[in-house]
């Protein structure tokens, strides 16, 4: 048995400048950028929402999910059985696509532990 929630809502800006896009977005949601940390930018939490993160990327800008998982390889499995696919494995993470193609990541918990409000799978 393991559990997962929706984590994360990350919003990839192609080879955009970091700080001008998390201002836009920390305008458009409400949200105070917090400090950079690398190829990433944390708007500030809201509780019971999901973390919101502007992102650096060399591909198109797109928005993809997180997922958090206190077992990554059982939730990965999971959603494959469900259609999805793994694209890559990145240090502690799967990139994965779902059947309709968007992307969206298969993380380990980011917020504390799971509790009461993640799903509990088989």
């Amino acid at each position: 048995m393991h559990k997962s929630r929706l984590c994360t809502v990350i919003i990839d800006c192609e080879n955009a400048d970091l700080e001008t896009a998390a201002r836009f977005w920390s305008q458009a949601l409400g949200r105070a950028a917090k400090e950079p940390q690398g190829s990433y930018l944390a708007l500030e939490d809201r509780a019971g929402q999901p973390l919101v993160e502007v992102q650096r990327v060399s591909h198109p800008s797109r928005v993809h999910l997180d997922i958090e998982s206190d077992d990554i390889e059982a939730e990965v499995k999971r959603l494959e059985a469900l259609g999805a696919r793994r694209v890559e494995h990145i240090r502690t993470w799967w990139v994965m696509e779902a059947p309709t193609g968007q992307r969206f990541c298969v993380i380990r918990p980011q917020r504390g532990e799971l509790g009461p409000d993640a799903n509990v799978w088989p």
